[in-house]
């Protein structure tokens, strides 16, 4: 159990000053941005660290239940998808390991708290945070601990791996950055509010949007910040980033872009009654938001001009995942939603019934998604005889 408990809040110079150096970093280490997995597999809550939420292939045109399990008790964690098997976590304080095949279970592990983050694997190790401040390292073959790490206040934040590392945040208003081996603190940033939303890594830099209503470039090798800008609201949402533009939405119903190359809001937009919780899907063509204002939409990466709105019958704090040529995502009327990326129509849904928090994992030419009543579905492919 690592209890280094040292990190002070990193002296800086004021946003304006440094924003030039900060824009050339974030834009020089773009390009090297890596995945968290070549394969096709969903080893992270968006899949990979840069956060854009974009599967690797696409899914059958109609999806079929092929198998649901019952986790005894609520489900919003977003699962991971490895190497033919499903990591999910519950109210009930459990990771749990299934069988993607059929759903069989493979072993559970007992956290100190309800585990409502996403879980990230690599290396063969299962990282996970629960509600009590306790974040894990378990062996992903057969789900015992080879490590652990103690915040000081409860972790929503899911884990997103860089090299050698593996991040979180924590309601003690830190962002740690671990010796993913061994859980050893190599350093960890202060915020001036609790950290709720998953850091997103690109290159040489970790990006998370705040509590206390910042966006901020952070060095992934010191932990020091290059570079802050005040949205003057405050976020729960993970940024996604993709080209160097940043897009995120925040907890009063904006939704904006930054292009980083100058500094320079690209667009801000609102959406009418709305409150972001989930992060966008990007693409070059396209970014798909959702909101509890019970919409998904996609807007024009370059404008923010809105494409399309499709409404659901409650809010979406789920993550839209865009696979192929369509959207996926739930919501809390518990429906899972497939959306045509061109126009937004309805191409097809899955009636869960409980409401679903949790975002898509797709891989295998499967997707896996929680609900709040339970249960874990497993879609895929009718079955040939």
């Amino acid at each position: 159990m690592s209890t280094s408990r040292a990190p002070t809040k990193i002296s800086r110079m004021g946003f304006l000053r440094r924003l030039p150096l900060a824009l050339a970093l974030l834009c020089a280490a773009w390009p090297n941005a890596t995945s968290a997995s070549d394969a096709d597999d969903w080893p992270s809550f968006r899949r990979t660290p840069d956060m854009t939420g974009v599967a690797r292939s696409a899914l059958p045109a109609k999806l079929k239940k092929l198998w649901v399990y019952d986790a005894g008790g609520a489900v919003d964690s977003t699962a991971a998808i490895v190497a033919g098997k499903v990591y999910v976590g519950t109210s009930k304080g459990e990771l749990c390991a299934l069988n993607l095949a059929d759903g069989k279970e493979l072993w559970k592990f007992r956290a100190e708290g309800a585990v409502s983050t996403s879980p990230c694997v690599v290396d063969g190790l299962v990282y996970v945070g629960d509600e009590r401040g306790g974040f894990h390292a378990v062996n992903a073959a057969d789900g015992k601990e080879v490590w652990s790490f103690r915040a000081e206040q409860k972790i929503v934040s899911s884990a997103t791996p860089a090299p050698g590392v593996v991040l979180f945040g924590s309601y003690d208003n830190h962002l740690y950055c671990l010796d993913a081996k061994t859980g050893k603190e190599k350093w960890a940033f202060v915020a001036d509010a609790q950290v709720h939303c998953s850091p997103c890594v690109a290159g040489d830099l970790v990006s998370i949007a705040g509590c206390d209503g910042k966006v901020r470039a952070i060095g992934l090798a010191d932990g020091r910040e290059v570079a802050a800008a005040a949205l003057g609201t405050n976020c729960a949402a993970a940024p996604a980033f993709h080209n160097g533009v940043v897009y995120v939405g925040t907890l009063n119903g904006e939704f904006l872009a930054a292009e980083l190359k100058d500094g320079k809001v690209r667009w801000r937009k609102e959406e009418p009654e709305g409150a972001f919780y989930s992060t966008a899907a990007v693409t070059d063509e396209a970014v798909v938001f959702s909101s509890r204002s019970h919409a998904v939409f996609r807007a024009e990466p370059a404008t923010g001009k809105v494409v399309w709105t499709f409404k659901t019958k409650g809010e979406v704090d789920s993550s839209p995942v865009i696979a192929g040529d369509r959207v996926y995502v739930g919501s809390s009327d518990g429906n899972l939603y497939a959306l045509s990326l061109k126009d937004g129509s309805l191409a097809w849904e899955f009636k869960a019934g409980g409401a679903i928090k949790a975002s898509p994992a797709v891989a295998a030419g499967r997707l896996v998604i929680g609900t709040m009543d339970d249960a874990v579905y497993c879609l895929g492919a009718e079955e040939q005889p």
